[in-house]
């Protein structure tokens, strides 16, 4: 078995992007290393320290580096940085790849295409409620590196997007799940084999001894991985939860079906430490969810107003256009390459869609012959127009979804940024009275 141990000691090393995950990878290897920082975005705001060792583009040109650290969100082909990528593609490694170099603690990893925070929260959540030592890392926030003051024995629930994973090379998990897959980020993968393929590293180096998930019920996943050559264990989690278990779950969150998938991978994965099944479901109905994700904000006076603002793809709001009834659609941002909404049309029949913002075209190609179709400057434009509608039918019920079904960054920051913004325009009417 090759020793991955030493390959980043005494390295010159170039970090290339200064997120999160770029910083949080120099301040791990600075002191082990010659580390070097490089971002495309020059004005970048970054303290003294930093700016010490990050190159311009002439400097960096002139320098050689045994390896480079690609942060996530770094497209290797249309980066500043691709011919110099295209040459040296065997020596990008990831944080995940540095973490795995470094430690053995057992990890849960977890990607999908919809889902993983959630799973991973709950997870967390449980293995917490046992005094587990346990921490929280990945996509969902908190950069693996910038973790500290753990042990040999602390587990790691870690979320993995494709991104990470695209161009990890040695990072293993104990136990790796793929929630789902559905067509996503295909305007940085280029089509969808090769999205999958991105997810599908999440196996590449598990040894024997480890345990792979995957979602029973979804043919993209089952017809690839019946072409891979497996070492080790792999368990087909059957999402569609039995009725013993459902009646006893009081929590509404898990309504839905997408989060009845997400418990049915954590209710296999945590047999692996032997939780009681009582104990499991107390926290399962304590779980609250996270923000942005399928959170109903509002439940008063035949209106519910659900914010959604994670979802960035047609196929993540899918499920709340099916469970809910009158419904008002926001939807905006920058649309996914190729999506398609796979809805039934008895579904449309239920939807008034409020398209905001300056990316109507898509939308209004995808979606106007399908159900009432209004297009709106702004998001607080489009809301006040719902309400218009609402209160012309007061005694009925109402939902108003603010599942954009598209990326953040034509307006906001990311997606929190844009759901706290929605999240204060309720409030703002609630507070004027405007809901009744």
């Amino acid at each position: 078995m090759r020793d991955n141990s030493q390959i980043f000691f005494n390295k010159k090393i170039l970090i290339y992007g200064l997120g999160k995950s770029g910083l949080s990878s120099f301040n791990f290897l600075k002191n082990k290393n010659d580390v070097y920082l490089f971002d495309d975005n020059l004005s970048l705001k970054i303290n003294k320290s930093i700016k010490k060792k990050t190159l311009n583009f002439n400097e960096l040109l002139k320098t050689k580096f045994d390896l480079i650290i690609l942060s996530p969100g770094i497209d290797i082909k249309k980066c500043k940085l691709k011919n110099l990528l295209k040459k040296k593609h065997k020596y990008i490694y990831t944080d995940l790849d540095i973490f795995h170099s470094f430690y053995r603690n057992i990890s849960f990893t977890i990607t999908g295409t919809n889902g993983k925070s959630t799973t991973c929260k709950l997870l967390y959540d449980i293995l917490k409620d046992q005094k587990k030592d346990v921490r929280l890392a990945g996509n969902i926030g908190t950069p693996i590196l910038s973790i500290n003051n753990f042990s040999k024995k602390t587990i790691f629930v870690i979320e993995a997007s494709s991104y990470q994973l695209e161009y990890s090379k040695i990072f293993s998990s104990k136990f790796s799940a793929i929630l789902n897959i559905a067509p996503d980020h295909l305007e940085r993968h280029g089509n969808l084999n090769n999205y999958i393929d991105a997810k599908l590293k999440i196996f590449n180096n598990q040894k024997r001894g480890a345990i792979g998930f995957i979602n029973k019920n979804d043919h993209l996943i089952q017809k690839r991985i019946k072409t891979k050559k497996l070492k080790f264990k792999l368990v087909n989690v059957d999402t569609k939860l039995n009725n013993f278990i459902l009646k006893k779950i009081r929590n509404k969150y898990f309504l839905s079906r997408s989060n009845q998938a997400n418990l049915s991978f954590v209710l296999e994965m945590i047999k692996k430490i032997n939780v009681k099944l009582n104990k499991l479901l107390k926290i399962v109905n304590k779980f609250k969810g996270l923000n942005y994700r399928q959170k109903i904000i509002y439940n008063k006076n035949k209106l519910i107003i659900i914010n959604d603002s994670k979802s960035t793809s047609y196929s993540s709001s899918k499920e709340l256009l099916e469970m809910y009834e009158n419904i008002h659609w926001l939807i905006g941002g920058i649309p996914k390459k190729n999506d398609k909404l796979l809805l039934s049309k008895k579904y449309f029949k239920n939807i008034k869609i409020y398209v905001f913002g300056k990316n109507f075209k898509k939308f209004s190609k995808d979606l106007k012959d399908k159900a009432e179709f209004k297009r709106f400057n702004n998001l607080n434009f489009a809301l006040s127009a719902i309400f218009k509608n609402i209160y012309k039918k007061k005694h009925s019920n109402n939902t108003i979804l603010f599942s954009p079904a598209s990326a953040s960054f034509d307006s906001f920051k990311n997606f929190e940024e844009r759901g706290s913004y929605f999240n204060k325009l309720i409030k703002r009417y609630i507070n004027e009275r405007k809901i009744i």
